[in-house]
């Protein structure tokens, strides 16, 4: 008997006084959750910022996709244009674009040539 009332003054359940506990509910408030309520606080605040990087990541994800699409676009859409450049400065279409607009320009028979200055 003293061994069980050395027992119970330090702290330890019995088995009734074990059973009345946890039934009504105080060993979980009393002995897990009020002792280990900075714990919990700290697992509850990462939690948070664990979800916090995740949406922020998830968030990046979606930019980097918007603007690799649109760089496609942009590649495209530059190519297009080098190429129709291309094809309006080629002589021919230079001679038929001022023949069509009748500026009175002609194509030149001979080469060009350079003027040197002697001395």
């Amino acid at each position: 008997m003293g061994m069980k009332k050395k027992l119970q003054e330090n702290g330890s359940v019995t088995g009734s006084n074990f059973i009345r506990e946890l039934i009504s509910g105080s060993m979980l408030t009393d002995r897990i959750i009020l002792k280990n309520l900075w714990f919990l606080i700290l697992l509850t605040i990462l939690g948070a910022l664990y979800i916090a990087n995740r949406f922020h990541a998830e968030k990046i994800v979606r930019e980097m996709t918007r603007l690799q699409k649109e760089v496609r676009e942009l590649r495209a859409e530059s190519l297009a244009t080098s190429a129709a450049l291309m094809e309006a400065s080629r002589q021919s279409e230079v001679v038929r674009q001022a023949s069509q607009k009748e500026l009175g320009l002609e194509e030149l028979k001979e080469p060009p040539y350079k003027l040197v200055k002697r001395r």
